[in-house]
């Protein structure tokens, strides 16, 4: 497979998403700017993927004892995480949400976070697609920035 491909597979996981796709992709030799389009895109889709799983095979798991705990532990962990920016911001809420790139933050507990509060379907994607651009920028840049920027101290001189 190429760098391209496991860039997008990583963007897709839930706990790597763009901070491992954009990395992996750009560590491997890929422009930053084909890193960041690449993985961004694929993150989007984790958003219509995940309400289409909520709307039609959540219902059908939900019926397993495993999953609903499972699935109880995750919703109750994303309203502690999300139930202050949501109820307040909304469209807002959902997109800080989203972009700020650390663990358990991103498109797919931004997803459920919206579906979880009942907001419109429409609105969220479009939150969760500003949240991941977002997001992408503030990582390829520490990326870029933070490679370049220390790049001094391993050039050899002379």
């Amino acid at each position: 497979m190429t760098t391209l491909v496991y860039a997008i597979i990583l963007s897709l996981l839930p706990i790597a998403e763009l901070r491992g796709g954009i990395p992996y992709a750009y560590l491997s030799g890929q422009p930053i700017w084909l890193a960041y389009v690449v993985c961004v895109t694929a993150n989007f889709f984790v958003g219509p993927i995940m309400f289409i799983f909520l709307e039609t095979l959540h219902k059908l798991f939900v019926k397993w004892p495993f999953y609903e705990k499972l699935f109880n532990k995750f919703i109750s962990r994303v309203r502690k995480k999300t139930s202050h920016l949501i109820e307040k911001y909304g469209f807002w809420g959902i997109t800080i949400f989203v972009a700020i790139p650390l663990p358990v933050t991103g498109a797919y507990t931004g997803t459920v976070a919206a579906w979880l509060f009942g907001l419109d379907k429409k609105k969220s994607l479009i939150a969760v697609l500003v949240g991941v651009c977002i997001s992408g920028i503030i990582v390829s840049s520490v990326l870029y920035f933070g490679i370049e920027g220390f790049e001094f101290l391993y050039k050899k001189v002379g």
